[in-house]
């Protein structure tokens, strides 16, 4: 089993950053893929971005690439999602999410991830 506890969501304004966290526990995989997905009210959880457990390679979402950036830190099993200038349109609950095996092209695939969190808001008033 993992857990995976979300944090870092909040209340910003058009173009303000938010650093989401996402700290693993239990049997955490060592070469696995985290995930982060969002999903607002009525829509479909949706893929954000994602990173390989071993820390090699990242992916994102087209809407996000150049606006969100990936980082990890192995000592606290906490892998960082920074989101830079964000718009009402990301309102949204992120979550993460982790799975055995490395990411690649299917990221964005939800039924792929075996453990999820419980989610964080973000909120973007124009």
């Amino acid at each position: 089993q993992v857990q995976l506890v979300e944090s870092g969501g909040g209340s910003v304004q058009a173009g303000g950053s938010l650093r989401l966290s996402c700290e693993a526990s239990g049997s955490t995989f060592v070469n696995g893929c985290m995930g982060w997905f969002r999903q607002a009210p009525g829509k479909e959880r949706e893929g954000v971005a994602a990173i390989d457990t071993d820390g090699v390679n990242t992916y994102y979402a087209d809407s996000w690439k150049g606006r969100a950036t990936l980082s990890q830190d192995n000592a606290k099993n906490t892998v960082y999602l920074q989101l830079n200038n964000l718009k009402p349109e990301d309102t949204a609950m992120y979550y993460c999410a982790t799975r055995d095996g490395k990411c690649t092209y299917s990221w964005q695939a939800r039924r792929h991830y075996t453990f999820w969190g419980q989610g964080t808001q973000v909120t973007v008033s124009a």
